[in-house]
Order: C-alpha cells, then structure tokens, then sequence
C-alpha cells in the first residue's frame, strides 16, 4: 500500500430523489462510496482506518462527474460506470473486488459463485468479509451477490439499501 499522508480526499453529498450519500474521491479516482442515509462520520471512519494520515477536502465540485454517473444509474439510465476508481485492499479483497466487477447489470450471483470464481471454493466467508469491505460499493456492485438461497444478507449499506439497488436494476431491464 503506498503511504497516504497528507493526500487529500476529497467528498461531497449526492443528494437525488430518494437517495442521499456520501462520495469521496482521490486525484486518482473514487475511492469510498457512503450508505444510504448516513452521516459524514461513516466516511470519516473509514479515513481514519484505511486511508491514514490523509485529510479530508469538502469539494461538492471535484464530486460533480461521480454524482453524475450514480445520478444516471439511480435513474436507471446508464448501467455502467466509466468513472476512475481508487481501491486499496489485500491481494485477497482485491480479487474479490476485481471479480464483482465482471457481474452483468441487473444480474446476482452467490458468495459461493464468487468463491469458486476466483479458485478459493472453501473462502465462501473470507470472500463475504471481503465484499463488506469494499469501499465502493454499487460501481463494485456487491449488491449483486446473494446467499445460495437467493436470499439477501450482509450489505454495508444495509438490506433496504441492496433491496433499493436490485429494484432499480430490475426495473431498469424491464
């Protein structure tokens, strides 16, 4: 990991319809995106955990060309994100991360589908740790993944959230 101290990260709020979150971003790309309905402290936690020594910059205007895009997907306009992104985990979470990427819009697949995917079939548990860190969730679509049985579980963001997420993709296909 390279050292982060003193390197801005810059966040703003996407407020559209019902949706309201937090986004922050480096020089580099989209680094953290915030759950629904929280406060300003859920992004300062995870600055303060994973991105040491860096210091928070309020820039609606640096946030402008996220909001933009999340806007689009949320109105079920644009199923794709071509935005930046700056991620920094293990090599584990990173293969994690790499391999939610490849899940076609508005479909699901299980932690165990994820598990064999990237050849850790007995990981099913280590990779559900992995995607609850992922820092960037809906552009790293983990709301996509669900247990063996179809059910929703475990979301940073919470149920309501991935239920809102999955609804928006559904309807968006129809």
């Amino acid at each position: 990991m390279q050292n982060e101290e003193r390197q801005p990260i810059y966040y703003g709020k996407l407020e559209h319809n019902d949706w309201s979150m937090y986004l922050a971003a480096t020089e580099t790309g989209l680094c953290f995106v915030g759950s629904q309905e929280k406060e300003i402290d859920e992004v300062k936690n995870w600055v303060d955990k994973k991105r040491t020594g860096a210091t928070l910059v309020h820039d609606e205007e640096k946030l402008m060309a996220y909001k933009e895009q999340f806007i689009s997907y949320l109105n079920g306009e644009n199923p794709t994100f071509d935005v930046p992104i700056d991620l920094e985990g293990t090599p584990f979470q990173e293969a994690v991360w790499k391999e939610l990427q490849k899940i076609p819009y508005g479909k699901t697949v299980s932690y165990m589908d994820i598990a064999n995917k990237i050849e850790k079939p007995k990981a099913v548990r280590a990779v559900g740790a992995a995607i609850g860190a992922n820092p960037v969730m809906i552009i790293v679509p983990c709301h996509r993944v669900l247990a063996k049985d179809g059910k929703l579980t475990g979301f940073r963001g919470g149920i309501p959230m991935k239920e809102k997420l999955l609804m928006v993709e559904r309807e968006a296909k129809a």
